[in-house]
This record gives C-alpha cells, sequence and structure tokens, in this order.
C-alpha cells in the first residue's frame, strides 16, 4: 500500500506539452485519473464496457454526440455512458481535461488509429 499523496493538477500538467496522449496520476478502485491536453479535434469512437468521465480543468471542451453536442466548461464534468459514440475537441485552444475511467480503456474505444495510444506514461 502506498502512502496518500496529494496531486497538483496544474504541476502535472506542465510535465508534458503533447495532445490527446493520456498521463496516468492516480489510481482507486480500478479506476485511473488521466490528464490529457485536448487540442482540435479527436475521432469518433465508444468504449463497449466503459463508462467516461471528463472533467475540465483548463478551457472548454467540446464533445460532439451523435445526437446533441455539449460544450463542458472550466470546472465542469460530463460523464459519457458505455457505447455512447462520442468525439471530444478542444473548443478553446486547448482544453487541459482530467479522465475517470476503468484501467486499459484504451482512449479510442474500438477503433485504431494514429491517435491510439496503449502503453500510457505514469506521471
Amino acid at each position: 500500500m502506498t502512502a496518500p499523496q496529494t496531486v497538483n493538477l496544474n504541476e502535472k500538467f506542465g510535465l508534458f506539452t503533447e495532445q490527446w496522449s493520456p498521463k496516468i496520476v492516480g489510481e482507486l478502485n480500478g479506476q485511473q485519473v488521466r490528464l490529457a491536453r485536448f487540442g482540435g479535434e479527436f475521432i469518433w469512437h465508444s468504449h463497449e464496457h466503459e463508462d467516461e468521465l471528463f472533467f475540465v480543468v483548463r478551457g472548454v471542451m467540446r464533445m460532439e454526440l451523435r445526437d446533441r453536442t455539449e460544450l463542458v466548461r472550466e470546472g465542469e464534468f460530463l460523464i459519457v455512458p458505455r457505447g455512447v459514440e462520442h468525439k471530444p475537441a478542444a473548443e478553446t485552444e486547448e482544453a487541459w481535461v482530467m479522465m475517470l475511467e476503468p484501467a486499459g480503456t484504451v482512449n479510442t474505444g474500438q477503433v485504431q488509429s494514429e491517435r491510439t495510444v496503449t502503453d500510457l506514461e505514469r506521471l
């Protein structure tokens, strides 16, 4: 068992600049806390077995869903239920987003693309 440690999100986001490359900053109960910088648009995808929580730390995230678009601002979060096709995007130049999802969740779901990251770095 590891001792509890405070995590400063601004410090962690300062450790990387690449976009669409999630980093693991914590784990609890089989879930990972991941950070990613969003810039521009991602790809349409879904996760068959995993719900995802997107919490915007800085900027504005646009979440495109097949039936609507949601804008998520700083201090707000959105949960995308398993099986729901979605396409995240930065509505501002860049959005800093914290995600909570089960360990092993692939960022592009069942879709394989140049944006698929399977070996996530731990910060």
